[in-house]
């Protein structure tokens, strides 16, 4: 079994469910009494959170990359990024340890070419939205993206960091997202990713014109396969 390090926390409402996936997904494989060998750093999602609104995203990358660096030297064979959003400091990450980071744009990308998709929209924070580090990762698995326009992007990234990421939902949020979603269909997209990791606990399939691809299931279903020693699989 390889040894799993979570950069969790962000927000601890997601990561529980990575927890029981992961684990799941492990018990499935190996029956019987059989769970992943795991590693956690929670964070505390204030701090991150203070140096998002800031723009402090060389801080974020120094304490994102410290708390990784820990986890490998607790043993962690491989680490992972338990939010979309926070990938946009996976390079100090990266650069902090000398194990794999499961990327989760590398997650979603397997999972949409696996399903034939060529073009996918996406939903998640405006950062997610809006900035290439997201959108770039899923073009080197081919894939095409489309985005909400900016006043819904503004809508979407106030319900998450609002409502979603302290645990709240509104049955007025799912709605707004539901007509986004539509938008995206009409304007080619062959399924949606869900490209933050609290959205699952919102959105539900039937919500969707298109088929969903929900991040935090398909990288924490990645993880599982390290986790049960297959090697990392990046982009290509």
């Amino acid at each position: 079994m390889t040894t799993l390090g979570i950069l969790g926390g962000m927000s601890w409402h997601s990561t529980v469910d990575y927890y029981t996936h992961i684990n799941e997904a492990v018990a499935r494989e190996r029956g019987g009494h059989h769970s992943a060998e795991l590693l956690l750093a929670s964070m505390d999602f204030g701090t991150v959170r203070a140096l998002q609104v800031a723009g402090d995203w060389d801080g974020a990358g120094r304490l994102l990359g410290d708390a990784a660096r820990r986890l490998q030297g607790a043993g962690a064979e491989a680490v992972l990024i338990a939010t979309n959003l926070m990938h946009k400091v996976a390079p100090a990450v990266e650069a902090a340890v000398d194990v794999p980071l499961l990327h989760i744009g590398d997650a979603v990308g397997h999972a949409a070419t696996a399903a034939g998709y060529g073009t996918l929209g996406v939903v998640g924070t405006r950062w997610v939205m809006e900035e290439p580090f997201y959108g770039d990762r899923l073009g080197a698995h081919g894939l095409a993206c489309v985005v909400p326009g900016a006043e819904d992007r503004q809508v979407l990234d106030e319900v998450i960091f609002s409502e979603l990421t302290l645990g709240v939902v509104r049955e007025e949020s799912r709605a707004t997202f539901a007509r986004v979603l539509q938008d995206l269909a009409s304007r080619g997209a062959e399924a949606v990713v869900l490209a933050c990791t609290e959205i699952q606990l919102l959105v539900r399939p039937e919500d969707s014109p298109v088929p969903l691809i929900d991040s935090m299931a398909v990288h924490a279903a990645y993880a599982a396969q390290v986790a049960l020693g297959e090697p990392a699989r990046p982009a290509g």
